[in-house]
């Protein structure tokens, strides 16, 4: 089985991804491309399954046709990533053509604590 990580993920997934051959969108020469176009690059080039963390492929895209799954996770940090290692193997195992698979990861939180600020504490 053919992976493609698409370039929003990091580069470390590549080397915990087991029993497929798992390349990089960049690795792949498909930098820069988005949604349609890196579909289509990744069904023309033999992949049988995107990984990606772009949360809008699925309402811009109709997957239902293409010849590819596709596994989405829920955050491209590396930090949140790397303790689901294990989910995202199951996923690409079992993700079929034409669908979509979620894989929760957890949400970075951008906000900041309340309170005061280790500056503002002298």
């Amino acid at each position: 089985m053919r992976v493609l990580l698409d370039e929003n993920l990091p580069h470390r997934l590549r080397n915990e991804l087991t029993g497929c051959e798992a390349f990089t969108a960049t690795y792949a020469g498909f930098s820069g491309l988005k949604n349609g176009a890196l579909l289509r690059a990744a069904i023309d080039a033999g992949f049988d399954v995107l990984v990606t963390a772009d949360q809008t492929l699925q309402y811009e895209q109709n997957l239902v046709s293409l010849p590819v799954g596709v596994v989405l996770l829920s955050t491209n940090l590396w930090e949140l990533i790397r303790f689901h290692t294990m989910k995202i193997n199951l996923a690409i195992e079992a993700v079929t053509a034409g669908t979509l698979l979620q894989v929760e990861c957890g949400r970075f939180n951008r906000r900041r604590p309340r309170g005061p600020t280790p500056s503002s504490q002298r």
